[in-house]
């Protein structure tokens, strides 16, 4: 994130299906719309009440376009996490307008409600993830290492020898 970037977290629904294009150099971009609506309770009717909603049209690049446009649907609750933008343009009739924005850094479905199934891809470039996890486990069923001999560590050390664990 850059020196005076606004950093924002939205948590909300979508409004319609993420649509994917890609940039005239192949680089992915989604956009969608989060729909976030404040509810209060209120005690004198006993009844919860929304207030104005905020519609926030957000844009995602790259892996998180593709993993959005391919995870998320319309009316699913989202968490958002990005820089809030200001974009400015002048309709024909020359008009200035202006409209807040999101460029996501991360979203992912919210859980308050809902479950997921995560499934980790493979980044364009990386080491596959076995060898890129040093402490990933060994096929099922294959042991790790080998036991230690008998008497070289986890018995009592012989009469005179050393207190020391032996690492």
């Amino acid at each position: 994130m850059s020196v005076g970037d606004t950093p924002i977290t939205v948590v909300g629904n979508l409004t319609d299906d993420p649509e994917l294009r890609f940039t005239n150099t192949g680089v992915a971009m989604a956009r969608f719309t989060i729909a976030s609506t404040p509810r209060s309770y209120d005690k004198t009717t006993n009844t919860w009440r929304d207030g104005t909603a905020l519609f926030l049209r957000a844009t995602a690049w790259r892996e998180i376009a593709e993993h959005a446009t391919e995870s998320l649907q319309k009316g699913m609750r989202v968490v958002a996490t990005g820089r809030l933008v200001q974009h400015n343009w002048q309709t024909p009739e020359g008009e200035n307008r202006s409209m807040l924005g999101l460029d996501v850094d991360d979203i992912g479905p919210s859980l308050r409600f809902a479950t997921a199934k995560v499934t980790r891809t493979q980044r364009p470039g990386a080491a596959p993830a076995a060898q890129a996890d040093p402490w990933s486990t060994a096929t099922p069923g294959t042991p790790l290492a080998a036991a230690p001999a008998a008497g070289t560590w986890g018995t009592a050390a012989p009469a005179g020898g050393p207190d020391e664990p032996p690492f």
